[in-house]
């Protein structure tokens, strides 16, 4: 309001201009690490949950993408999803031989009509929630997708390999989401390496 009345010249000086904006903290949001995953996927409540959770760490999905796939969508020789991603465009999503194992115990022991899971992103999330309730650790589909970037850096992938196993289009979107790395965490990797 402040800058239409001064640009109409009720206003002589826009009042809006002499005040600093404040500067609001930057909160390092959650990051799901190997140790926290294994923990959850020991709380879960059924096959599904667990191989939803470990899924979500392997490959990074978004709840879209995870919500959507199907049988056939599956690559079980080279461990190879292939999901949707934004814009309606095909992908691929990695995922590790101890969700392959979950994957296919869920897949043999359910029937399952259009997709796998057979449910919804609203149903993921209440399900991570009550698993955060439980465990009290805080994860929500950003902190794994988050988690499965930080793992991938922390074991000394480069940020262009990340961006591509995670299907973004920019290395801006790593750089933000591997942030939650710590000095120690980038100390221990460098003694690794040199010591």
């Amino acid at each position: 309001m402040c800058n239409w009345l001064h640009r109409q010249g009720y206003l002589e000086v826009n009042p809006i201009k002499l005040i600093d904006s404040p500067s609001v903290s930057k909160k390092m949001l959650p990051s799901a690490t190997k140790e926290q995953v294994n923990f959850l996927i020991e709380a879960a409540e059924s096959q599904r949950d667990r191989c939803t959770v470990s899924l979500l760490f392997d490959s990074g999905p978004r709840l879209s993408e995870l919500c959507a796939i199907k049988q056939d969508d599956i690559d079980w020789k080279g461990s190879i999803l292939k999901v949707m991603i934004k814009g309606n465009r095909e992908a691929k999503a990695v995922f590790t031989s101890h969700t392959a194992r979950l994957l296919r115990e869920y897949i043999s022991n359910n029937s399952y009509n259009h997709t796998i899971f057979g449910i919804k992103p609203r149903g993921i999330q209440d399900m991570l929630s009550r698993l955060t309730v439980a465990r009290g650790i805080k994860c929500n589909a950003r902190s794994f997708r988050m988690g499965f970037a930080c793992n991938l850096h922390e074991k000394g992938l480069p940020t262009l390999s990340i961006m591509h196993l995670d299907r973004w289009s920019s290395l801006d979107m790593v750089t933000r989401y591997i942030k939650s790395i710590t000095f120690d965490d980038c100390l221990e990797l460098y003694k690794k390496v040199n010591f």
